[in-house]
């Protein structure tokens, strides 16, 4: 018997149009915030993962994609250690913490706007074409810069996992996943307190 559709289960598409409206105009990556706090908010008030598993349409996109392209092999062990997760989570936060300074000092005045989407942390793809927005403050589009070069790292990260095994690997290992499962861990702990 086939499985009824819910409405969150299309969220891949927002997906999509996220990474293709911030391809076209940098801007549009504020809208990423939506899936920076939604998945928060659910943690903390409901105290579980309910995001990640059943509204993460990057998730969904995954498993989608996977369906043809993955080649469905176990992620190695070392990826779903305590370990390499919370690294991870570190470096990721690391850069997150990075771009939001260089946002300020964008919005002091003591850096000029860098019109670029870094991915992977290193690879400057130059995104001046995206940027047709007049009188726009210059630290907003510094912060789409970065935001959106965060969003489409972990896509492009996801995607390889996605490719090497299992179709939702990116999901053992996903910043914003450890996040609320830290958030999840600390609400339960203090309600058995």
């Amino acid at each position: 018997m086939k499985k009824k559709k819910h409405w969150y289960d299309y969220l891949w598409i927002v997906s999509v149009i996220y990474l293709t409206l911030g391809f076209f105009n940098i801007l549009f990556a504020w809208l990423g915030l939506i899936c920076f706090f939604i998945p928060l908010c659910i943690s903390v008030l409901k105290g579980n993962k309910l995001y990640c598993n059943r509204y993460c349409g990057r998730g969904q996109l995954f498993e989608l994609l996977g369906k043809k392209f993955s080649r469905k092999k176990d992620i190695p062990h070392f990826l779903k250690t305590n370990w390499f997760r919370y690294g991870f989570f570190t470096f990721f936060m690391m850069m997150f913490l990075n771009m939001l300074f260089t946002t300020y000092i964008v919005f002091a005045g003591t850096k000029s706007l860098d019109e670029v989407v870094t991915l992977l942390w290193s690879l400057k793809l130059p995104w001046h074409f995206a940027n047709r927005v007049a009188g726009v403050k210059p630290w907003a589009i510094q912060f789409a810069f970065g935001f959106y070069s965060v969003m489409l790292t972990s896509t492009v990260l996801g995607l390889v996992t996605m490719v090497l095994f299992k179709p939702r690997s990116w999901c053992v290992y996903c910043p914003m996943g450890t996040m609320t499962q830290g958030i999840c861990k600390l609400k339960h702990k203090n309600k058995a307190m």
